[in-house]
């Protein structure tokens, strides 16, 4: 009964969630919402419709979508009322009531971070984003994003084996973009997939703007990686500076559409971010994320060799390009060859994909 009651409170039209929490708070848990008598509703403001459907049995408001879900042992529902809905989200100023659930609940406990952008970004901010939510993922962060391609999956990727979080603008059972199936069922097993809207529910819209909200509200901050003047992504961020949350940015080249919305943030107070370190050293003082979560041990390993220890130096656990290291590292590009073959071979540093380098984050 419980379960149908919190469903069928989340499917009756007219009736947002903030009427829904008002109905919560008065009367403490969705079956008792159910069992209230027409008078009572009505004194709390309700039209005559939606008094009507609130005076039916849950299961009758249920749809056929409903019934599936609820057939699954592998489906979970996180309530308002429930000791793990997410604290943070709860105090955003339209918090879900309800959160539909697959994969591993375990990570709501969690301290998070968003990484959003781009649908379409390009090879080296796609690689940027997932350097980066790697990084953040193995020293304790579970990275959020919402599911979509370019950055958002990047991000997924990237901290797909330590802790990651799919905030969904469909229903549960609808994956957006289709291309993102199989990546949505390595979340199921390692990561966990969460949507406000009931199964069924389609792609429109509208219903991402209010997807990213949730995003942003379950997290201690955002990182924007590469997005135009009219992404969603700008979005996410603005939501998350107008609910008390940290906003950061990777900056790009001035010829760059996909720089617009990152320097834009940047110009409007976001933090400029080159590193993981700047994340942290933002978030540390300010939320004790340092307390929570193993340190980084950048240090915990330095080369002897004085020309390894400049290019150890220049190098970031973000993929940088091998002219960008020689000039940090005060190296022509033919030293710096040999000390990158040296440190690749023992396993402290990785290439990726177009001739980047960057430091391992699992390092010793």
């Amino acid at each position: 009964m419980s379960e149908q009651a919190w469903l069928a409170l989340n499917r009756i039209p007219g009736i947002g969630s903030r009427t829904q929490r008002a109905l919560l708070e008065h009367f403490g848990e969705a079956s008792a919402v159910f069992q209230a008598g027409a008078s009572a509703l009505r004194d709390l403001g309700l039209r005559p419709a939606q008094v009507s459907a609130l005076q039916k049995d849950p299961a009758d408001l249920l749809l056929a979508a409903d019934r599936h879900w609820l057939q699954s042992t592998d489906n979970q529902l996180c309530r308002w009322t429930d000791h793990d809905y997410p604290a943070l989200l709860r105090r955003i100023p339209d918090p879900p009531i309800l959160l539909y659930l697959r994969g591993q609940r375990g990570l709501l406990d969690q301290a998070m971070f968003a990484i959003v952008g781009s649908r379409s970004p390009t090879p080296g901010g796609a690689m940027t984003a997932e350097a980066f939510a790697k990084t953040l993922a193995g020293i304790g962060l579970v990275i959020v994003s919402g599911l979509a391609a370019g950055i958002d999956a990047a991000a997924h990727r990237g901290a797909l084996t330590s802790g990651t979080i799919g905030v969904m603008g469909t229903g549960p059972d609808r994956i957006y973009p289709r291309n993102n199936l199989a990546l949505a069922r390595e979340m199921t097993r390692h990561g966990l997939l969460i949507s406000e809207q009931p199964p069924g529910t389609g792609s429109r819209a509208g219903l991402f703007p209010r997807r990213n909200r949730i995003i942003s509200g379950l997290c201690l901050g955002v990182l924007v990686v590469e997005a135009g003047e009219a992404s969603g992504s700008l979005i996410t961020a603005r939501l998350a500076a107008e609910q008390g949350r940290e906003v950061f940015a990777i900056p790009g080249s001035i010829h760059s559409p996909l720089s617009r919305g990152p320097h834009r943030l940047i110009r409007e107070g976001a933090k400029l971010v080159e590193s993981a370190t700047d994340i942290l050293e933002e978030l540390g003082p300010l939320h004790g994320v340092t307390a929570r979560i193993a340190p980084m041990g950048v240090a915990s390993w330095q080369p002897e060799d004085p020309r390894e220890q400049a290019v150890w130096k220049a190098m970031d656990y973000v993929p940088s390009a091998p002219e960008q290291i020689a000039a940090r590292a005060g190296l022509t590009l033919a030293e710096l060859s040999a000390i990158l073959l040296a440190m690749e071979l023992q396993g402290r540093i990785t290439a990726s994909p177009g001739g980047f380098f960057c430091r391992l984050p699992s390092a010793p």
